[in-house]
């Protein structure tokens, strides 16, 4: 599976004391989940201290440098030029290259190699393997299958990957999806209050579909909205809480979506919008979904990367607890966007390796901590043309990105401590 190739047989040779409290839990107090007491050699211990602070920060800063460079790599190529062919937006809008043979086919890279992908990839990995996992009696597997539990923030991950779907069907942008994590989905009855139909791009699938099979857009939007709330429903954190009701009602809902979405939206558009009268309209949705969505979607995710870097070097410079929680508090905001782009993982972000790049998971924290103790940052570069396939290359994919940095960031969903 792309960049979350899952390293089980990797895992399970960590010597790992962490135990999982009771999942069920759906107390509102966070639960620290694994064993309160575990053995000091245990590599997911492993603490901040005056001996590796050097170490410590530097490997903060090179993994925040990596992020950074990926993230104006991935702009770059959508915004400059993609391998010596021009931008590639316009290779996308224009059909030229190669690439695409027609709108049509834009429109069906949009729906299966990018809605239904992480739909499907949410109900049936992020949730589904660490709830196989944990009901078939694996807990440590369970736990270490679920991403983002170092920093608690399993939910809105999974959230704003709906949010990715949403925005691209809608053809646009909201500006207020932090404010209805935070504000509680509850607010919201339906997705019409939800997403403020009305702005409905008039360009997008949605509007497209709304006319020629107000059915099927009708249950689209309803099941989008129901995916998200859904995982918002799941008890914090997550991973405490793999094997609940919640989890299991937000599962369903993501692979429910995702069937729809193959099933009947691809479906839909191979047998009834190939027809040459439907071309130009097309053609325009593909353009909205490129200058509207895709491309403000890379520029933030470059400037807030690029903020999360400033945030890591002063910390290094100037190592505190305060320093800590903004590096968390710049974590997360950089988290967003790219959560929000994995619903359009197309062209470069795949073929250039820099969603593996950026988003490993799980991590191979053993060699994290060689890593760290050998300061060798060579081991987290790669040279070449990608191939998912290289052991090379994944070794140097496992100890990077997004998720390297929340380990060496975050504690039982809290920022770190410099005194230990």
């Amino acid at each position: 599976m792309k960049k979350k190739d899952f390293l089980y047989s990797a895992m399970a040779a960590l010597c790992m004391a962490c135990t999982l409290s009771a999942c069920s839990d759906d107390s509102d107090e966070p639960n620290p989940g694994p064993d309160p007491n575990p053995e000091p050699e245990s590599a997911y211990e492993l603490d901040y201290t005056a001996d590796n602070a050097d170490a410590w920060g530097n490997y903060m800063y090179q993994t925040a440098l990596l992020l950074d460079q990926d993230a104006s790599n991935l702009y770059d190529d959508w915004t400059v030029d993609y391998n010596g062919g021009g931008p590639y937006a316009t290779i996308f809008k224009d059909q030229t290259g190669g690439a695409y043979a027609s709108p049509l086919a834009c429109i069906e890279e949009m729906i299966e190699s990018g809605m239904w992908n992480i739909a499907n990839e949410v109900g049936t990995a992020k949730i589904k393997d660490p709830y196989d996992k944990y009901v078939g009696g694996d807990q440590e597997g369970g736990l270490y299958a679920v991403e983002s539990w170092f920093s608690w923030h399993s939910r809105d991950d999974y959230t704003n990957n709906i949010f990715s779907i949403r925005n691209t069907y809608y053809g646009r942008i909201d500006d207020n999806d932090v404010d209805k994590i935070d504000g509680n989905l509850d607010a919201y009855a339906s997705y019409a209050d939800f997403d403020d139909e009305g702005d409905i791009a008039a360009n997008s699938l949605s509007t497209l579909l709304a006319e020629v099979n107000p059915e099927l857009d009708e249950t689209i939007k309803t099941q989008i909205f129901a995916a998200a709330k859904a995982i918002q429903a799941i008890p914090q954190p997550f991973r405490n809480n793999i094997d609940s009701e919640e989890a299991v009602t937000a599962m369903n809902a993501c692979i429910e979506l995702a069937n729809t979405l193959q099933n009947e939206l691809l479906s839909f558009a191979n047998n009834s919008l190939n027809d040459p009268s439907y071309t130009d309209r097309l053609d325009a949705i593909a353009e909205q979904f490129v200058d509207v969505v895709v491309l403000p979607t890379y520029k933030d995710l470059q400037e807030k990367n690029h903020a999360l870097l400033e945030a890591v070097n002063a910390f290094r410079e100037n190592p505190s607890d305060a320093n800590f929680e903004t590096c968390c508090a710049a974590w997360i905001t950089a988290r967003e966007p790219w959560e929000k782009s994995e619903a359009f993982l197309i062209g470069p972000v795949a073929n250039e390796g820099l969603d593996p790049n950026m988003d490993s998971w799980p991590l191979d924290v053993d060699n994290i901590v060689q890593v760290l103790n050998s300061q060798n940052w060579s081991e987290m570069q790669w040279s070449g043309n990608f191939d998912e396939d290289s052991e090379d290359i994944g070794a140097a994919q496992s100890v990077r990105g997004y998720h390297t940095l929340e380990f060496l960031l975050f504690k039982n969903g809290e920022p770190r401590k410099t005194n230990n």
